[in-house]
């Protein structure tokens, strides 16, 4: 092969002299280099530290060494997906890249489910399709981008940025409704009603009038929140950073969310008691009575989660077992299983579901209580059965005076928690609404409505959504935050069985390394309505 001459263009041969001056200039660039950012330094610590302690793995303690030296991981990538919840609906999920010690890694992903209004089926998935697609495209166009370079630690930033980006999109989404509205419509003749057929019931004499016209008359339904498209986002994408920056740091997201609340790492922290669901009655199950939706399992206060756990798998067992042995040919009742994770089954006594109608509540088939008469029911019942310690969403939200009325009655023995009646605008006078982590809300914001509570010695809940998925970071949340029950639902789904086996693995966590807090006894107080503290849970 023939050989080319090596003064090709744009090449030349240097000078023995100039070479060296280059070589010299070289070395001292790179002598600057490392020193201004202390090489040599902590070259020589490394080593006297490797002399000192002798490791095995030279190398490997080199590597340890200096990571705590390199830059902090920032986020180069988020991304948006659709996932399954556990109910086979679609959901959110956010993952996070960072940039860690130069090289770009996946860091962890985080799924939020959806808690959107009730809405017809078919109505409700198109909806919830659009609302998942608009929360990636929030993610890929404005949220990613706005999040490249910032460091997971920092989370109040990231959710105010999260908050301002939603209150944007939010009045975008306003606005094109209103714009959709103002658009002409083509009228639509509809045909007159056939005239009604003469009534042939007797007409009410004065005295009925006049007992019709003393009846008070109830508060009308207040409108419920519209979700906005794509609110998913801002929940999924918090989440997802929240657990981002406590896998960076090796904490368990429990550890982290506890540390953000105080400012530092916590001493000791506590284990919430559970609100098992036990059996889902009502409207939904063949049975007669209607006053009560789901019976809740609260575990005495000092029984551990193993305990408290053992106690309801074997009230579960005996339930169906009774109800095996009552059912037809002895078949079994496991494959009647609720959202909640608990049976449904037919309910004949007076302690069970609500719905009102026409301004009552039907408490058995046919038999109507007005709200002022459900107060005594109420106040009956929670006297003659002690055990009773709280009561969910006894009332329409509407309902305020009711609640209040029911709260100074038996406040001082039994919660009354408000989970539906605190989903949009100001909650009623009770112990403390359910808290959950969706739509627009942010880590932060959960910090930031736990805090209050607490200063007034309200009751702190946190809960699953109706439909639950996989993700067990609720336990998490729930046990960082401090609070003091968290609702899970039953133990006979999957997704809701993890969590329970989440609480169990951290109660082991803690009591192993000795930071596990005992709770005291269950305290109740009279219920004042507090607007101030109930407003600031309008976002949650």
């Amino acid at each position: 092969m023939p050989r080319y001459p090596e003064t090709s263009a744009g090449t030349h041969k240097r000078s023995p002299a100039m070479s060296r001056a280059h070589q010299q200039h070289r070395a001292s660039a790179a002598a600057h280099y490392y020193r201004s950012r202390r090489v040599p330094e902590r070259l020589e610590e490394a080593l006297t530290d490797i002399y000192h302690r002798g490791p095995d793995d030279v190398y490997g303690h080199l590597s340890c060494y200096f990571a705590a030296f390199s830059d902090p991981p920032v986020i180069s990538d988020v991304r948006g997906r659709k996932v399954l919840d556990g109910a086979g609906k679609t959901t959110l999920e956010a993952e996070i890249s960072c940039t860690v010690q130069t090289v770009n890694k996946r860091v962890c992903a985080a799924t939020v489910p959806m808690d959107a209004e009730p809405a017809p089926e078919v109505a409700g998935e198109t909806q919830r399709q659009e609302s998942v697609e608009t929360a990636i495209r929030w993610i890929q166009e404005s949220i990613g981008p706005a999040l490249k370079g910032m460091e997971p630690g920092n989370q109040s930033t990231i959710d105010q940025l999260l908050r301002d980006y939603f209150k944007v999109m939010k009045q975008e989404d306003k606005e094109q409704e209103a714009e959709n509205e103002r658009a002409p419509s083509t009228p639509v003749s509809l045909p007159s009603p056939a005239p009604s057929p003469p009534s042939s019931k007797k007409k009410m004499s004065g005295k009925g009038k006049k007992a019709a016209a003393l009846e008070k008359p109830l508060p009308p339904a207040e409108p419920p929140e519209v979700t906005t498209r794509g609110a998913l986002a801002v929940a999924a994408v918090s989440l997802a950073v929240a657990k981002s920056s406590a896998a960076l740091q090796g904490l368990p997201l429990y550890s982290h969310i506890a540390a953000l609340k105080q400012q530092q790492p916590s001493s000791e922290l506590m284990i919430p008691t559970p609100l098992i669901s036990l059996l889902s009655c009502g409207k939904s199950s063949p049975g007669k009575l209607n006053l009560m939706k789901e019976i809740l399992l609260i575990p005495r206060p000092g029984m551990t989660m193993a305990q408290s756990l053992d106690l309801a798998i074997c009230l579960q067992t005996q339930i169906q077992k009774q109800l095996e042995a009552q059912s037809k040919g002895g078949q079994s009742v496991t494959r009647m299983v609720s959202m909640l994770g608990c049976l449904v089954v037919a309910c004949e006594r007076l302690e069970q579901p609500l719905e009102l109608n026409k301004g009552r509540y039907e408490i058995i088939s046919g038999v109507w209580k007005s709200p002022d008469e459900m107060v005594d029911l109420y106040v009956d019942v929670v006297n003659k059965h002690p055990a009773i310690v709280a009561l969910l969403d006894p009332f329409r939200k509407e309902d305020r005076e009711q609640w209040e009325a029911l709260g100074k009655a038996v406040g001082s023995k039994c919660y009354l928690i408000a989970d539906v009646a605190s989903r949009s605008g100001s909650a009623p006078t009770c112990s403390g609404p359910i808290l959950r982590l969706t739509n627009e809300t942010t880590v932060t914001d959960l910090l930031e409505a736990v805090q209050p509570m607490e200063e007034a010695k309200r009751l702190t809940i946190f809960g699953c959504s109706p439909e639950e998925c996989v993700e067990e970071s609720v336990v998490d949340l729930a046990v960082g935050l401090g609070v003091r029950f968290v609702s899970l639902g039953g133990l006979l789904r999957g997704e809701r069985a993890a969590k329970y086996n989440r609480l169990l693995a951290i109660e082991e966590e803690l009591t192993r390394t000795g930071t596990l807090g005992l709770r005291g006894e269950f305290e109740f107080s009279a219920l004042e309505n507090d607007t101030n503290i109930l407003n600031s849970q309008d976002s949650i």
